[in-house]
């Protein structure tokens, strides 16, 4: 029976109703075009490969072009001084994410790198803290389900937004609505302030693109590999535990739990 979207229904309802269809729509696609075997943490391949393809066809016409232009107009000292600006503005939310991990050195070091480069680093355009032998950390929404035990899911690659998890999808709305620029009054004013990230962003990544264009036989799996294995790192980054780099398992409990295969013995 076809859902009922007479004028009388609440907008909001019909949206729901659109958008379910939408999401039904696309998983039937998404499981008559899978062929062969999968990957079992990446169920969605057919799916993610076009949307790579996508992603980067968006970033050769328009992204790549303008970090290049960026990255040769302006001089080195003016790209640093970018970075650390939005560096800055970032070490305000990964202090909160700091603290919902309950890693409160890890907080204060974040306030500390804040406040100082604030106030003594013309608005964090210089870094200072760095100087002083403070160090940065990066923190975000997603990482912090993972350390509450979360899993992290299939892979996705998103439009706009490039590889991504499950559960790093889910963290995403609330990484945005309390991103600071997110803030920032004025529409123009804001999306002024993303649009110079993602060139600062990009440019910073150019050559990080050309040694995968040449280095990789099947781009779309490096860089699979490549972001599961760092999100792991960012995750579990305890170096002295022997479950380091491993995420809880599906169910949530740790990697290293009774019936898991045990970690190698190191050799002395």
């Amino acid at each position: 029976m076809t859902p009922n979207l007479s004028i009388s229904a609440p907008r909001s309802a019909r949206r729901r109703i659109l958008h379910g269809a939408f999401v039904a729509v696309a998983m039937v696609s998404l499981a008559g075009c899978a062929s062969g075997p999968r990957n079992p943490r990446d169920p969605l391949e057919p799916f993610n490969r076009k949307m790579m393809e996508f992603n980067e066809g968006l970033d050769a016409v328009a992204l790549k072009p303008a970090a290049t232009v960026y990255r040769r107009v302006l001089p080195p000292l003016v790209r640093t001084g970018v970075s650390n600006f939005f560096s800055n503005i970032g070490d305000a939310w990964t202090m909160v994410n700091s603290l919902l991990q309950f890693r409160f050195q890890d907080a204060g070091e974040s306030l500390a790198r804040l406040q100082i480069n604030t106030m003594f680093g013309l608005g964090g355009i210089i870094d200072v803290a760095s100087e002083l032998n403070i160090e940065r950390h990066r923190e975000d929404f997603g990482q912090t389900l993972g350390r509450w035990g979360f899993p992290s899911g299939p892979y996705i690659v998103l439009p706009f937004f490039g590889p991504s998890t499950l559960r790093d999808t889910l963290a995403l709305p609330i990484d945005r609505k309390y991103d600071p620029l997110h803030e920032v009054k004025g529409w123009d004013a804001r999306y002024t302030f993303y649009t110079l990230r993602a060139l600062d962003t990009r440019a910073n990544l150019l050559r990080v693109g050309n040694v995968i264009d040449e280095a990789a036989l099947d781009k779309y799996s490096f860089t699979r590999e490549a972001h599961m294995q760092r999100r792991r790192a960012e995750i579990v980054d305890d170096k002295t535990s022997d479950t380091a780099g491993q995420e809880p398992k599906a169910d949530g409990t740790p990697a290293n739990a009774p019936g898991a295969p045990a970690s190698a013995p190191r050799k002395p």
